[in-house]
C-alpha cells in the first residue's frame, strides 16, 4: 500500500506531457487571413498591417485601429476602449503617420497594400467594453489608406465572439465571452475574407490538435506571455491536400489556461474549415502577473487577463514585424506552410 501511494505521488509530481511539435502541411500561406476578438482583434490588425503583403484579409470584433495604444497601457484602457471627451481616441492622421513611418523604416510592409485588404468589422450593440467609436476608428484607419466599402456589422450582442448557438445569452458580457446570438460571425467573416464558401458541416470531421508553442518563441513562450501550447484545427482533407490558413486570435480571458478548449471548439470556425479546406490556427496567450521564472530565466510581464500585446507589454516593437508575439505567430504559420515530410 505504501508503495502504491508513493507511485501515485510520484506520478502526480511529474510535469505535464509536452504538446506535440506542429507538423508541416504544405499549406498555402500566401493568401493568409486573420481575425480576432477584442485584444485578439487588435493583434489581428497589427499582424495584418505588419505583414500586409501576405495577409490579404482581416476581420475584427470589438477592436480598434492600428497602434491605437501608442505603447501605453492607460491609453489602451481609456482612450482605445471607452473613449470620452477627456480621453479621446488618437486621431487617424496620427496613426496613419506612424504606420507610414514604420513602413519607411522597413518595420512593417508597405502601407500601399492596405487599400486592397479585405475587411470585416463588428460592434455589438450591447458591448460596453469596447464601444462602437473604437471599431469605427479601425475602419477609418483602413479607409485612410484607400480601402473601399468599409462597413461595420452590428447585432444586439455583448462583448464576445458571436455565434449561432454556443455560449452565454447574446446580450451579456461574461466568460467565456462566447455569445449565443443566432448569428454566425465566423461564417460571415470568412465569407467576406475568402469569397463564396461551401456550406459548413453539421458535425466536425477534422482534428483539433495541441502543439508546442515554445518552439516558436525561442524555447521560452512564458517570457512573452504565450502559452506553452497552441491549437490548430486540421480538416481531414488538409491531411493530404493543400489548404489555406486562417489565424483566429482569442480575446482577453479567453485563452485555454482560463476557458479550456471552449474558444477553439465553440467560436464557430471549425465547421466552416472542414468544407472549405481551411486550416485554423489558434495561438494562445497566458495571464502574467509580473515577475516570473521559466525556461531558465526571469522575465517581467504584467498581463493579468491574458490579453494579446497591443500596448507594449513585451517590448516597444510589439506592433511591428519584430514584435515578439507577431514573430512567433508568423513562425507558426510558416511551419504550416512548410513542405510535408
Amino acid at each position: 500500500m505504501k508503495r502504491l501511494l508513493f507511485l501515485l505521488l510520484l506520478v502526480a509530481c511529474l510535469p505535464a506531457a509536452a504538446a506535440d511539435r506542429l507538423a508541416a502541411y504544405g499549406a498555402d500561406i500566401h493568401a493568409l487571413t486573420v481575425s480576432g476578438l477584442s485584444s485578439g482583434g487588435n493583434m489581428a490588425i497589427q499582424f495584418q498591417v505588419a505583414h500586409s503583403k501576405r495577409v490579404r484579409g482581416v476581420a475584427v470584433l470589438a477592436a480598434g485601429p492600428y497602434y491605437c495604444a501608442q505603447g501605453g497601457l492607460w491609453t489602451a484602457y481609456y482612450n482605445c476602449m471607452t473613449p470620452t471627451a477627456w480621453a479621446s481616441l488618437p486621431s487617424i492622421e496620427t496613426l496613419k503617420a506612424q504606420a507610414e513611418r514604420y513602413a519607411a523604416e522597413g518595420r512593417i510592409d508597405s502601407t500601399a497594400n492596405l487599400a486592397s485588404t479585405r475587411l470585416w468589422f463588428f460592434s455589438g450593440m450591447r458591448d460596453h467594453t469596447v464601444e462602437r467609436p473604437v471599431v469605427e476608428a479601425a475602419a477609418q484607419f483602413y479607409a485612410a489608406f484607400g480601402a473601399q466599402n468599409v462597413r461595420i456589422q452590428s447585432w444586439p450582442a455583448g462583448h464576445g465572439m458571436v455565434t449561432l448557438q454556443d455560449g452565454v445569452t447574446c446580450s451579456r458580457t461574461e466568460p467565456p465571452f462566447i455569445n449565443d446570438c443566432n448569428y454566425d460571425a465566423a461564417g460571415v467573416l470568412l465569407a467576406q475574407l475568402l469569397g463564396a464558401l461551401k456550406p459548413p458541416t453539421l458535425k466536425e470531421s477534422g482534428r483539433l490538435l495541441a502543439f508546442d508553442q515554445k518552439a516558436f518563441a525561442g524555447g521560452d513562450a512564458y517570457s512573452i506571455s504565450l502559452a506553452d501550447a497552441g491549437y490548430a484545427y486540421i480538416p481531414a482533407a488538409c491531411e493530404s491536400e493543400r489548404c489555406s490558413v486562417h489565424v483566429a486570435f482569442h480575446g482577453c480571458r479567453q485563452g485555454a489556461d482560463i476557458v479550456g478548449e471552449q474558444y477553439v471548439r465553440e467560436a464557430g470556425y471549425n465547421r466552416w474549415a472542414d468544407t472549405n479546406r481551411l486550416v485554423i490556427l489558434y495561438p494562445q496567450t497566458i495571464a502574467r502577473f509580473g515577475l516570473g521564472y521559466a525556461g531558465g530565466r526571469w522575465s517581467y510581464v504584467y498581463n493579468p487577463r491574458g490579453c494579446w500585446d497591443w500596448w507594449g507589454y513585451t517590448d516597444a516593437q510589439y506592433a511591428t514585424k519584430a514584435g515578439p508575439q507577431i514573430r512567433a505567430v508568423l513562425a507558426m504559420v510558416e511551419r504550416l506552410g512548410a513542405p510535408r515530410p
